[in-house]
């Protein structure tokens, strides 16, 4: 079998944390063959560290040598790159979010049907254990009514990278944290579509000088992201949901909260539980959870799709809806008005 050629864009952290460890971990399918980023030393660095054969500075010189490419630049640049990739022959997996706004995913998702690739998004909270069982389990609960998502951080603004740049990002704390617990939670209440959302985004703390953060430090004065959103959200078949996600917040710990209330019984992902009214009493079934490797099973099922192996777990016009939603949080609160579809 021939092994797919990966090209890697951007050699940043989530680069050298997630994708090149996953991809050297399923060798007898893929070989990292080129790296790419506008930092040539910073390429040069991570290709003598991980014998990656291949170093480039222009990512369409790197497109000439690879069958498929993981990209990790700045949000800004997801688009841009993605359908340049896909022009020329190339699959991508692209981190999230997807874009920058719905125009551009609109855009990635027509240049991935045009050109026959294959196009992912890093949604790797859909291959956690957890999620993936909750996926097998949440027809046992009926019809969803309540969703209650929480993707909360009391002090974790990120102090590297670009991530409290505006222009470069598109968002904070929503964008950037709080997409994966939306994905996952529109991931299993599978085929509905949202109706209206009012959303509220603050980023008043990180605008306060001397906070304490966790994640290193950054300019208050200039940071224009949001560090705290809450939504609600009503879809097509009349449930709702509860959304909201923090950078920082005045709450007395980190909570990652994701449940389900259905007509039959509810399902709560972090940690996994069921609750069933059952034998005149509540009963709570919970699970023995695997090692999380999501990066490893995202990786596999991109790779294994690239090769015609398997079909994609988190399609473009999955990664599409939650891009929708994030565009109609921030337009609600920048109008201070609810945004129906």
């Amino acid at each position: 079998m021939n092994k797919l050629k990966m090209g890697i864009i951007g050699a940043g952290g989530i680069a050298v944390s997630r994708h090149i460890p996953a991809y050297l971990s399923l060798k007898d399918k893929v070989t990292i063959f080129a790296v790419q980023d506008v930092n040539i030393e910073r390429a040069n660095e991570i290709a003598r560290k991980y014998d990656i054969p291949n170093v480039y500075q222009d990512y369409h010189d790197l497109f000439k040598v690879v069958d498929a490419v993981t990209i990790c630049t700045p949000n800004k640049f997801h688009a841009e790159i993605t359908i340049a990739a896909l022009e020329a022959g190339c699959h991508v997996l692209c981190e999230k979010p997807m874009g920058m706004n719905t125009f551009e995913c609109e855009k990635m998702i027509e240049a991935a049907k045009r050109t026959r690739r294959q196009l992912a998004v890093g949604y790797h909270y859909r291959f956690m254990p957890e999620g993936q069982l909750a996926k097998q389990a949440i027809h046992e609960i009926g019809d969803p009514l309540v969703t209650r998502v929480q993707a909360l951080r009391r002090r974790k603004v990120p102090g590297w990278g670009v991530f409290t740049n505006k222009e470069l990002q598109g968002g904070g704390s929503l964008i950037d944290y709080g997409c994966h617990l939306l994905d996952l939670s529109l991931w299993l209440l599978g085929e509905i579509e949202p109706v209206e959302v009012i959303g509220k985004m603050y980023n008043r703390l990180s605008k306060t000088p001397n906070q304490i953060n966790d994640w290193g430090t950054f300019d208050y004065e200039s940071f224009d992201v949001d560090d705290h959103v809450s939504a609600y959200i009503t879809f097509t078949n009349g449930s709702t949901m509860l959304f909201e996600c923090s950078w920082a917040a005045n709450i007395k710990e980190d909570t990652t909260h994701l449940s389900i209330s259905g007509s039959e019984a509810g399902i709560n992902v972090f940690p996994y539980e069921f609750y069933t009214p059952k034998y005149g009493t509540y009963m709570t079934t919970t699970a023995n959870i695997e090692k999380e490797k999501s990066g490893l099973l995202q990786a596999a099922n991109f790779v294994e799709s690239c090769l015609g192996e398997s079909d994609l777990i988190v399609k473009p016009e999955e990664s599409l809806k939650v891009t929708k939603i994030i565009d109609a949080i921030y337009e609600s609160s920048q109008s201070g008005k609810s945004v129906r579809f």
